[in-house]
């Protein structure tokens, strides 16, 4: 199990759209960044790769820092659960049909 961190800034652009008064960070945007995190991280492509489950539990808002728990199992398949302090607030699995390519 690797363990990385990502702030989302309280200024981040997303923010005002998702919701006036009350701002949370896109589900898009959040999966889209831990995926490219788990990639810079590992050193590795994920494309081409299939988004097998992702579940959000919980909203995550500007200026969270969100922990990435994940790991890699032998049928290529890389698990992934976010928290913001305790809270679980997205949870996945991404399908590589093949191992992840060194970029």
């Amino acid at each position: 199990m690797t363990i990385i961190e990502k702030t989302f800034a309280l200024d981040h652009p997303a923010g005002p759209g998702h919701f006036p008064g009350n701002p949370i960070i896109p589900g898009a945007v959040l999966l889209a960044e831990v995926l490219r995190l788990i990639a810079a991280h590992l050193g590795l492509a994920l494309s081409p790769c299939q988004i097998k489950s992702a579940k959000f539990s919980h909203p995550t808002r500007p200026g969270d820092c969100v922990t990435i728990e994940f790991s890699e199992s032998a049928q290529h398949d890389i698990k992934f659960q976010c928290r913001v302090e305790a809270t679980v607030v997205l949870t996945g699995v991404v399908k590589c049909g093949t191992p992840a390519t060194a970029i």
